[in-house]
């Protein structure tokens, strides 16, 4: 599977998976229906020692927004501790994602993942021959509606006694990545971002989502407000090299005047596919994807969201 942001996707990729027969039945156990069944490699992390919920409070326009939500247990009085949101793929907050959430929390911080699709369907419910239908979800989910629910999710965060959104990070996968270099670009709220594979630029006309003028990695390096890690993979067939090394030209051109941008890079691991991180899908690289993670966490350590 392969989708590139928050505004593309790549149509004919989808078709081989779905010919190779990872789409003919229902998804399993919650994950998304990138993958059936769901693959023996799917990482599972229990709850003990957590505090883990659905939760709603007010989105974008009063919107009553979703979310699940993990922490460490510390009983009444919790302590306040380093917060990460977490931007699901264009499969919504199914399991993977909560369990994203809960790796996190093992770790000591606090999880959130908003679930910016809730207004128009429920994608994580739907099987691979219905990607037309999950596109058009997707595609509601505007760049005015998903900055607006991440600063929603900011505030209601603030509202709690045990997130420190001083110590505030965003992490996001594909779609979600793309949102995190848009969020880190527009907002100062976030100490830093770990994007994987999203998008770069914007899509090209043929795309399944329709395009819309938004801020890309490629035009934000000057004016990015926090530190970016992008984590890509080398044989991504909707994120050619190409866009990688000009973003990468960006950031460094635009880092001798802004320290955040400075700070940003994109790491690229040599024969991995798009989803690489995605341990329920074929396109799964173990190695990769706990490199990944602990480059990721000590990211996040080396700016402050620990």
């Amino acid at each position: 599977m392969h989708l590139t942001g928050p505004l593309g996707s790549e149509p004919g990729k989808l078709n081989r998976l779905s010919r190779r027969g990872f789409g003919a039945a229902l998804f399993t156990a919650g994950y998304a229906a990138a993958i059936t069944p769901v693959n023996a490699s799917a990482i599972t992390t229990d709850e003990t020692g957590l505090i883990s919920a659905e939760i709603k409070y007010p989105g974008f326009e009063g919107y009553q927004l979703p979310a699940f939500i993990a922490r460490p247990d510390e009983g009444a009085t919790p302590k306040k501790r380093a917060t990460i949101i977490v931007v699901s793929e264009v499969f919504g907050v199914h399991q993977y994602i909560k369990d994203v959430c809960r790796r996190f929390a093992k770790l000591g911080y606090v999880a959130i993942a908003p679930d910016y699709f809730d207004r128009a369907g429920d994608p994580s419910t739907m099987t691979m021959e219905q990607f037309k239908e999950i596109f058009a979800i997707v595609a509601k989910a505007n760049y005015a509606q998903v900055m607006g629910d991440t600063d929603a999710t900011v505030a209601y965060l603030k509202s709690q006694p045990f997130a420190d959104v001083a110590k505030l990070g965003i992490t996001g996968f594909c779609w979600g990545g793309g949102t995190t270099w848009a969020a880190c670009a527009r907002s100062d709220a976030f100490k830093a971002g770990v994007a994987w594979y999203g998008s770069l630029r914007k899509p090209a006309p043929g795309f399944a989502l329709p395009p819309e003028e938004r801020p890309y990695a490629l035009d934000s390096a000057a004016t990015i407000k926090a530190p970016v890690l992008g984590l890509y993979a080398e044989t991504d067939q909707g994120i050619p090299q190409a866009d990688v090394d000009a973003t990468n030209a960006a950031l460094k051109a635009a880092g001798k005047k802004n320290p955040a941008a400075k700070s940003s890079s994109i790491t690229v691991y040599p024969g991995t596919e798009h989803g690489f991180h995605a341990d329920y899908r074929p396109s799964y690289n173990e190695a990769a994807a706990k490199d990944g993670w602990a480059k990721a966490l000590a990211f996040f350590k080396t700016h402050g969201v620990a």
